[in-house]
């Protein structure tokens, strides 16, 4: 697991192939990753939009732009942490995601960013 800790916000991420989902005759890998958000400090926190810098082996880049992330705008009160599984697509065996999240302070609607860690998604069996 990927952890980056950015304002007391730890964020860890966890990249998984998905064979049943990829077509490697099509040049299509499938991958999900689940997200963990973790607020570590002593106060609410709303997460607002999310930003996406994602690049394959090709040297193709795309950016993602978004409010919420899966439809939802959670609230992570202190202690407490919010997880969700997303995923996107590859037509190379090889991929990386990073990014940034927008978070407010609930309490005084201050905004802040959170670095999301950079993380591959690597089909396994193409490191053998």
């Amino acid at each position: 697991m990927i952890t980056a800790i950015t304002h007391g916000i730890k964020v860890s991420v966890k990249p998984e192939y998905q064979p049943f989902y990829s077509q490697p005759a099509r040049n299509l890998y499938a991958f999900s990753y689940t997200i963990n958000i973790e607020n570590t400090t002593d106060v609410t926190v709303k997460l607002l939009t999310r930003h996406w810098e994602i690049f394959d082996s090709y040297g193709t880049a795309y950016e993602v732009n978004g409010e919420g992330v899966v439809g939802l705008f959670p609230i992570i009160e202190p202690g407490e942490s919010f997880e969700y599984t997303s995923g996107c697509n590859f037509a190379s065996t090889v991929g990386k995601m990073q990014g940034k999240y927008i978070m407010q302070r609930v309490r005084d609607g201050k905004t802040f960013e959170i670095s999301i860690p950079e993380f591959l998604l690597e089909v396994p069996y193409i490191l053998n």
